[in-house]
């Protein structure tokens, strides 16, 4: 049977098996017990045999009901004369006694022979299969004795002696064989095929009952095998499907429970040195250590930059934790690329000249090409990229440089800088929230959310961000966008 055979067609077989099987074992048995019978004891099997017999016992049945209604008749003469033509026709004897004494025969009988007939008919009574004959002569009979009782308390017997025929009495022996073989065949085929059947049902079950009983202890490691018919198999799959399912929602709600943590521990640490500088400076107008109207100007500018600072770390964190949960939607359209970076330059180039930043930008596309973007959000990647290089700016002639160039399947934007570059063991974190360096983390403002937000931007474009370090000659981000 199949590996992925249904449940109902396995049922079909298995209940058409119990009985084929057993009727062909019983048909081979039956073809080697007639070819045992005839090739080694020369003799047949024959039915009309067995059915004179039946028609015997049927004869003495019949005699036996008349009997016991009349017991007298066994005296009668017409009676004798009526029972040995009966007999006389099947080839058979009659003997009838009373309390011992012979009534009648059909055939002179010895004392002997009589007394062995009616010991041999009371060994049979209660075994009707006896293989115990009675020998007269040349010829074997069978027995059977009828017990007539008489008013008077004497009782009568019949000795219907029924001669013996090898050929009825192997049908006979046939159909008991074919009989006991049917039965006991039909009995472990049974048990073999629903062991089997079980087997393929109760250890899939008992394996899915284990794996609920871990799946409840909270043990989501243990995966479900398909195994058994396809029904069983399906089941198996879905409640793989469904431990798979719980395993990701608990680990992302554990991702989440950290992202939670970190994000109260970065942001408090990073909120924490602008507002002790709003408060410092507060204190200091309030203390009257601001004495003149350009102490206060100062005192206040910084206060109202400061506070520009927390509101925009407070935006980023709100935008991130959005963008991490996948709740803020894209609104993308199509639109010319090279196009869209020629304006965004534009919009940037005044407020880095005055920077002191020299912004180029460059395409290299050979023909328009047209991308699906979200462009409110990648302009907020665009923004943040370059924010990220002049954080970290440190050259007297300042550049940044935008490359657009496309290979077979995408289009890539280079984002490079001459600034201080990157080192090999921040290089590959530099996209997670909240990492700085350690030496520029006290020096660079900032929410630590900016490339984090960027690359979230990027992927939920299906796009990739990376970064390279050209070491003391600054650092390239690089941004990869799948064609249309």
């Amino acid at each position: 049977m199949g590996e992925r055979m249904k449940l109902t067609k396995r049922l079909i077989l298995a209940n058409a098996a119990t009985v084929i099987v057993p009727l062909l074992i019983t048909a081979l048995v039956a073809l080697v017990y007639i070819y045992f019978i005839a090739n080694f004891f020369g003799t047949e099997i024959s039915y009309t045999s067995y059915q004179k017999l039946s028609e015997i016992r049927l004869e003495l049945t019949g005699s036996q009901s008349r009997l016991l209604n009349n017991p007298e008749i066994i005296k009668q003469e017409t009676f004798h004369a009526y029972l040995r033509e009966q007999m006389a026709n099947l080839n058979g004897e009659v003997i009838i006694l009373k309390d011992d004494h012979l009534l009648f025969s059909s055939r002179n009988f010895s004392k002997i022979e009589i007394a062995k007939a009616l010991e041999i008919a009371d060994r049979s009574a209660p075994q009707p299969f006896s293989k115990e004959y009675l020998k007269v002569g040349n010829v074997q009979y069978n027995v059977e004795q009828i017990t007539v009782p008489f008013p008077d308390a004497t009782e009568g017997k019949i000795l219907l002696l029924a001669p013996y025929d090898r050929a009825g009495q192997n049908f006979l022996n046939l159909l008991l064989l074919l009989s006991f073989t049917f039965l006991l065949s039909f009995l472990l085929t049974n048990i073999v095929i629903s062991y089997q059947f079980s087997r393929r049902i109760v250890q899939p079950l008992q394996y899915l009952q284990k794996a609920a009983a871990e799946i409840s202890k909270g043990n989501l490691d243990l995966a479900i095998a398909e195994e058994g018919d396809q029904e069983i198999q399906e089941l198996c799959r879905a409640l793989e499907l469904m431990r798979l399912k719980l395993k990701e929602s608990i680990l992302t709600q554990l991702k989440y429970e950290d992202n939670r943590k970190m994000l109260v521990s970065s942001i408090s640490h990073d909120l924490k040195t602008p507002v002790t500088t709003i408060k410092g400076y507060i204190e200091g107008i309030l203390d009257g250590v601001a004495n003149t109207p350009e102490k206060t100007d100062k005192y206040l500018k910084t206060v109202y930059h400061k506070a520009r600072q927390v509101d925009q770390m407070i935006d980023d964190l709100l935008l991130y934790a959005k963008l991490d949960l996948k709740q803020l939607p894209f609104d993308f359209a199509p639109t010319d690329v090279a196009k869209y970076l020629e304006e965004f330059c534009a919009e940037c180039e005044p407020e880095l000249e005055q920077a002191g930043i020299k912004l180029t930008c460059v395409s290299q596309l050979s023909k328009k090409q047209i991308l699906n973007l979200d462009r409110e959000r990648m302009r907020r990647v665009f923004t943040n990229l370059l924010d990220n290089s002049r954080k970290y700016m440190d050259k007297p002639m300042k550049e940044i440089k935008i490359t657009l160039r496309e290979t077979p399947q995408s289009i890539v934007l280079e984002f490079r800088d001459n600034g201080a570059g990157i080192s090999k063991e921040d290089l590959p974190h530099i996209f997670d929230r909240f990492y700085r360096s350690d030496q520029s983390r006290s020096e660079v403002k900032g929410s630590g959310l900016g490339l984090a937000i960027a690359k979230q931007i990027v992927e939920g474009h299906g796009g990739k961000i990376w970064a390279v370090s050209h070491g003391a000659e600054g650092t390239s981000i690089l941004i990869s966008l799948k064609k249309r």
